[in-house]
């Protein structure tokens, strides 16, 4: 049996696989694409929904951060990990109408109620996550929502073409069955507060209320009539409302939200319901205005193209629906007339930031146009309502009207009750929120136990690593593998994105392993021993692992033609004593040098070693939450 490694700082596990270290609950996503290569899609999906109660709904919607750090897109492009994601997930996850009982297969555990009442504040991402996970821990959990749907931004933001509602109804009843109370339509000020809560007996809380309120400009006109802001009109839009915007919309914003809302506008006489996703607002409202019927949909931003904080998918789906954006542009006034809105003054913008990098914009006197309009809408960015906390909180607000918290563990100034997501970090990635949640759940649990957990960094859970030896012989990868290009996520024609309909339609499964196969598989290691473990025998240094490599991205040189720190060697002679073992005046030592991002873990480095000095070494994580 392999050997079993506890880690307790995991910086060295999430350094060795970029897309997991850079995914903020730490999925391992190359592990699940392999097994989905190999189709084995129940144990893919358990790895994928292991750490992430939102699953299905990251698999349409997340911004997969873990795609930007993918080292196959130093090759050519990244793995396409969200679409796969969603393929397994449409096959297990809560889409796929799987009895949820079946969902505890993840886990293998049944639940036991420990009797200690926890509240959890807002039904978002973060506060669903933190009551998943207590209630995994066995806590009486009561999500408190003030509205009369769960799911906060991701129902009342996220565009319904991107994201079915009845998926995410889905995923909040998954995380009810494990015995979590939600209470809709109950507001923090209005219906309760923090002291009535605690004379019910709770003893802990969590905050995750997010950040529904939208910013204004100060400028002329923004009294008019025909000024909406994003928030206020996504919200309507996925609440069923119609909202009536006339032939041309101008949206003032660069980011994602921006661009839902312009789409979602366009489509306006085709659909009956609209609905945030998760950092910039732009490029959502644009594309919500899109849907909403509007004729014209402009979107003004003070970026340039490559500073506008939209994804570059976003943008590029916006402009395949003609919706316009003119970048380097600022918001001089609105134009009214009879009290009602006309048109838009911009004035071009010269920076954005300034030489410290701050957010600075600078314009131009006299660079002044006008565009007609028969509706703005103000998409540059939200805020949270605090007007809630009292005095006897104890809570302490930012600068920023954030809650202010111990970032390592979402801990408030007051005791007991910790924070985050939106309301303490302003509008994120819907995947920050859920790894806020998690963190803060283990937070709770420190606390409740008695641990000390002030100045304690704490990860999300505990993890056992596995380490698997590959035999040399049976590692191979299908033959041309690092050619391969990136198979296209099938989208709906443009002509027939209108209304709710998805546009976005996911992995077949040929195209699904296709893709999978393109993995790097960066969890594997070339591991390099000088002396043989298995065979007794000593590197000879023959050089044949340097001259089969592919990548060319190993080097096999003398110690004395390597620059490096001083204390770099120190390091290596106390850890691995057999690097600088053998040097003296007639002896030089050797060390092998290997790029990592380079390598495309082939194996033919390990096949071509005539000695056995060179394995291929994996390993495998079990996540548990601790005790």
């Amino acid at each position: 049996m392999p050997d079993q490694l506890k880690f307790v700082n995991l910086d060295w596990l999430d350094s060795n696989v970029p897309c997991m270290a850079a995914c903020p609950v730490h999925t391992e996503a190359g592990r699940y694409v392999a097994l989905i290569e190999e189709g084995r899609y129940r144990e893919a999906y358990h790895v994928a929904r292991r750490p992430n109660p939102f699953a299905s709904i990251c698999g349409r919607i997340c911004a997969a951060p873990c795609e930007q750090a993918c080292r196959r897109g130093k090759l050519d492009q990244p793995i396409a990990i969200r679409a796969l994601k969603r393929f397994v997930c449409e096959r297990y996850g809560v889409e796929s109408m799987v009895d949820l009982d079946k969902l505890k297969e993840v886990f293998g555990k049944t639940v036991k109620k420990n009797g200690i009442k926890v509240a959890v504040i807002g039904a978002g991402p973060a506060g669903l996550s933190c009551a998943h996970d207590l209630a995994l821990l066995g806590y009486e959990v009561t999500v408190f929502e003030a509205q009369s749907v769960a799911g906060g931004m991701l129902r009342l933001g996220v565009p319904e073409y991107r994201l079915p509602r009845e998926l995410i109804r889905l995923e909040v009843n998954a995380i009810l069955s494990f015995g979590v109370e939600l209470k809709l339509n109950s507001a923090l000020g209005r219906d309760f507060t923090l002291s009535d809560l605690k004379r019910q007996g709770y003893q802990a809380f969590f905050i995750g209320i997010g950040a529904h309120k939208s910013r204004d400009l100060r400028i002329e006109g923004a009294e008019l009539d025909g000024v909406l802001r994003a928030v206020d009109f996504l919200l309507n839009v996925n609440l069923g409302y119609r909202v009536e915007l006339g032939q041309k919309v101008i949206v003032i914003g660069g980011g994602n939200v921006a661009i839902d809302v312009a789409r979602t506008a366009a489509r306006q006489e085709r659909v009956e319901v609209g609905h945030v996703t998760e950092i910039a607002e732009a490029l959502d409202v644009a594309r919500s205005a899109v849907r909403f019927g509007a004729k014209e949909v402009h979107m003004v931003c003070l970026e340039d193209w490559h500073e506008m904080p939209a994804s570059t998918d976003e943008i590029a789906e916006a402009l395949e629906e003609q919706i316009q954006i003119h970048p380097r542009k600022g918001p001089s006034r609105i134009l009214g007339k009879n009290g009602k809105v006309v048109g838009f003054e911009t004035i071009d913008c010269v920076s954005v930031f300034d030489e410290q990098g701050r957010f600075n914009p600078q314009f131009a006197p006299g660079t002044e146009q006008h565009m007609e309009a028969d509706t703005i809408i103000m998409a540059i960015g939200q805020t949270s309502d605090l007007s809630w906390i009292r005095p006897e909180d104890g809570i302490e607000v930012t600068a920023r009207n954030t809650i202010n918290v111990d970032p390592h563990t979402l801990a408030t100034t007051a005791p007991g009750i910790f924070a985050g997501g939106d309301v303490s970090f302003g509008p994120r990635n819907a995947i920050d929120a859920i790894a806020n949640g998690k963190k803060a759940a283990q937070s709770i649990h420190y606390y409740l136990r008695g641990k000390q957990i002030e100045g304690v960094k704490l990860h999300l859970s505990e993890r056992e690593v596995e380490i698997v030896v590959y035999d040399t012989k049976q590692y191979k990868r299908e033959g041309g593998y690092e050619k391969k290009q990136r198979v296209p996520i099938p989208a709906l024609p443009i002509d027939r994105r209108i209304g709710v309909a998805q546009v976005e339609l996911g992995y077949m499964e040929e195209q699904a392993i296709e893709e999978a196969s393109r993995c790097l598989h960066c969890w594997v290691n070339t591991v390099f021993e000088p002396m043989g473990e298995e065979t007794g025998t000593e590197c000879i240094l023959c050089g044949g692992c340097v001259d089969i490599c592919p990548e060319n991205c190993i080097d096999l040189v003398a110690l004395n033609r390597v620059e490096v720190d001083q204390s770099l060697f120190a390091e290596l002679a106390k850890e691995y004593d057999i690097v600088l073992k053998g040097e003296t005046e007639e002896l030089v030592g050797s060390v092998m040098i290997k790029d990592e991002d380079r390598c495309i873990r082939c194996g033919l480095c390990a096949m071509r070693c005539p000695v056995g000095c060179i394995t291929m070494e994996g390993y495998a994580v079990s996540e548990t939450m601790p005790a």
